[in-house]
């Protein structure tokens, strides 16, 4: 099965990122459910494609690096449909080839107690980056910032967030990250999570062995997979 497999506005067919770039902090919900303060520019981390893997694939638990604090984040994912570079904000929606949901899964020790500050090694596991259920093309989606956005997990509502409340707007994002840098076309972008993650619950609730998570956003669909331990 291909991990990841669409069409891009050339007619090619990319089958895993290039590269996966993620927002964090973007949602007004989440930074007051942190006790942050709203940033400046996008706060930017980047996952390997190959933490990439399809709607009905496994969430898998690390165990050759283990930890114990492993979240979920439902996001709305920007597919890029041809290579850009240095484009405005103005022009940026003209190289979204869709979107796609998105769970930016992220174990919260190495991503930060760990981590000493660097996001990469709590966010870039295999399998911590589920995408699909398919690629909705952009022509089909009027206004990305007008979607609901909700998880469950084991079918308990966790996340109910709205699109409108992202503090950068894709354009500016794309706009941002494409600045003295080509974005390849495949390129994801993770545009950032609402409120109601595992970590902000009280006390909290991280992800452990046979947990469904379901990601639904309002015109894409609903993503969904299981999380197992990963086998050594």
């Amino acid at each position: 099965m291909d991990i990841f497999a669409i069409t891009l506005t050339d007619g090619s067919i990319c089958r895993r990122p290039p590269v996966i770039f993620g927002i964090g902090l973007n949602y007004g919900t989440y930074a007051r459910q942190i006790g942050l303060t709203l940033p400046e520019y996008p706060l930017v981390f980047m996952k390997q494609g190959r933490s990439a893997v399809p709607d009905g694939a496994a969430i898998e638990l690390p165990c050759g690096l283990p930890t114990e604090e492993v979240d979920y984040e439902g996001e709305l994912a920007v597919v890029i449909g041809k290579a850009c570079k240095n484009c405005s904000i103005e022009t940026a929606l003209e190289y979204v080839a869709g979107y796609m949901c998105a769970n930016d899964v992220s174990a919260r020790d190495w991503q930060f107690r760990k981590g000493q500050g660097q996001f990469c090694r709590g966010k870039t596991f295999d399998t911590f980056c589920p995408l699909g259920p398919r690629l909705v093309p952009a022509s089909q989606v009027p206004d990305p910032h007008q979607l609901c956005l909700r998880t469950w997990v084991n079918g308990q509502l966790r996340q109910d967030g709205h699109t409108s409340d992202m503090i950068f707007r894709i354009p500016e994002l794309i706009a941002f990250l494409s600045a003295s840098t080509t974005l390849e076309a495949g390129t994801v972008i993770l545009t950032g999570t609402p409120g109601g993650t595992g970590s902000g619950q009280n006390p909290p609730a991280f992800l452990t062995e046979g947990d469904i998570v379901e990601i639904e956003i309002e015109g894409v669909g609903r993503l969904r997979n299981e999380v197992r331990l990963e086998s050594l």
